[in-house]
């Protein structure tokens, strides 16, 4: 493989695993190799951790954010952007939308982001275990109602979206079972204290109450006994339709985009040959997510799926701001710059509904599409940034540049991007009304570094731009 692959492979990898690099980056991990980098990526404590310590200087109310937006967003921005385990937060995020929890109704951000990080800890881990504690976790709780489900009176709400939406799919059980699972979580609540002070929020803390648990005889996906809430679990992660279901949650979030999850029951998988591939490692490992990704990511149907995933907000922004950089410190406007996710339909901490976000060409409309090239656009355009210096830098150091020349190499520096005949050729004719551009003099440079970044701008603006 030519070296260029190799580049356009780890940029790809890294789309994917995290929110993108910088060519330094990818020429480091190159040289490393890209089993070595994947290895790496399933192993995220082997990095360091990020410096919360400097968010909370600079906005200390970033801590205990309580129902104050958008401190949530802020604390969650920061480690997105200056997080050295990319993987860590990517799979955080991909549990943030298959087990979406929202503020609209939660109120409380502390408890949100503490959420955010069981999946940041628990998330690479054995999938039964994250879903335990997912049920024992007060947010959810709270957001499914099981705190107003009792051995006297049930409330179906989370028995129903664990095997809806977070393990198995419509069609894979029946309305009995979702009854006899919701009795075995009866008793399972939180309870909260009074805060120290005369605002912010209630901490929170699970509790089981064995005086409000159903302990009679229960029924389940043809199991009998007197089951509990972990015996719900441990015989629905035994499902085969709970490999395929979780699979192709992963396959649609890190390979390439699929129906939307209500269509599943009908809609075959787009890829069912990969889907077996990863429901056959999520079985022979018990369920462990690093061993599925791992082999998601060294397998060929992901090497093969580039530009063929819709890039999320989330990935729009984080990936952005990692690749301009200069904004690693919190400083003022943070507030409105972790809000961005949202005016493009992303807001984080607080999906639509327990359905999570719709993906895809959902992502797009014409409100959506316009945040979007603008958030960029903006950035790409501005040489102070270091990471759009070093680009501009890379192409200086070849001298003066034909219009060809331009566009390839911002092409290529900007990811590599791949974009079609007809785009490329919109873009050479642009850059061929400004003729070469070349550092030579003082006059000509501050010009040459304007056209990089008008030919920045314009990639970004282009419908190959949203894929990742």
């Amino acid at each position: 493989m030519a070296y260029q692959d190799d580049i356009a492979l780890m940029a790809h990898l890294m789309r994917r695993a995290g929110f993108g690099a910088r060519r330094d980056e990818l020429e480091a991990r190159v040289a490393k190799g890209y089993e070595a980098t994947v290895e790496e990526l399933v192993h995220p404590e082997t990095q360091p951790p990020v410096d919360v310590y400097t968010l909370l200087r600079y906005h200390p109310a970033a801590l205990l954010p309580g129902g104050q937006p958008p401190m949530g967003n802020v604390n969650y921005m920061y480690h997105l952007v200056n997080t050295k385990r990319p993987l860590e937060e990517k799979v955080a995020l991909f549990w943030h939308h298959l087990f979406a929890t929202g503020n609209s109704k939660v109120d409380n951000y502390d408890q949100l982001l503490l959420q955010i990080n069981l999946f940041r800890e628990r998330g690479l881990g054995n999938y039964r275990d994250l879903l335990v504690e997912l049920a024992r976790n007060p947010t959810m709780l709270f957001w499914l109602d099981n705190n107003e489900n009792h051995g006297t009176a049930v409330n179906e709400n989370w028995g129903r979206e664990l095997l809806e939406l977070f393990s198995m799919g419509v069609g894979s059980y029946t309305e009995k079972d979702v009854r006899e699972a919701s009795r075995a979580f009866t008793g399972w609540t939180f309870e909260t204290k009074i805060p120290r002070l005369p605002y912010g929020r209630f901490p929170w803390k699970f509790e089981y109450r064995a005086e409000d648990h159903d302990d009679g005889e229960k029924e389940f996906l043809g199991h009998r006994g007197r089951l509990n809430g972990e015996d719900i679990i441990n015989i629905v992660v035994e499902q085969p339709a709970c490999a395929g279901f979780v699979c192709r949650h992963l396959y649609n979030f890190f390979v390439a985009d699929e129906p939307q999850v209500p269509a599943w029951s009908i809609d075959p998988p787009r890829d069912p040959k990969a889907i077996d591939t990863l429901t056959t490692t999520f079985r022979e490992s018990h369920y462990d997510i690093r061993s599925v990704l791992r082999v998601l990511f060294n397998s060929s149907f992901f090497k093969n799926a580039r530009f063929q995933h819709m890039k999320s907000p989330a990935e729009v922004v984080v990936g952005s701001l990692r690749l301009v950089g200069g904004y690693e410190m919190p400083r003022p406007g943070y507030g409105d710059l972790s809000m961005q996710p949202s005016y493009m339909g992303q807001d984080l901490l607080n999906p639509p509904s327990v359905e999570g976000w719709h993906t895809g060409q959902e992502w797009i409309n014409s409100g959506s599409l316009m945040a979007r090239i603008n958030f960029v656009a903006q950035l790409v355009g501005d040489p102070s940034l270091p990471g759009v210096r070093a680009i501009i830098d890379r192409l200086k150091a070849k001298g003066t540049l034909s219009p060809e020349q331009l566009v390839d190499g911002c092409l290529d520096l900007l990811g590599p991007v791949e974009v079609g005949a007809d785009t490329r050729r919109e873009l050479v004719d642009q850059a061929k009304e400004w003729g070469p551009i070349s550092w030579d003099r003082e006059v000509s440079a501050q010009t040459a570094d304007k056209r990089v970044g008008e030919m920045l701008q314009l990639i970004v603006a282009t419908r190959e731009y949203q894929f990742a």
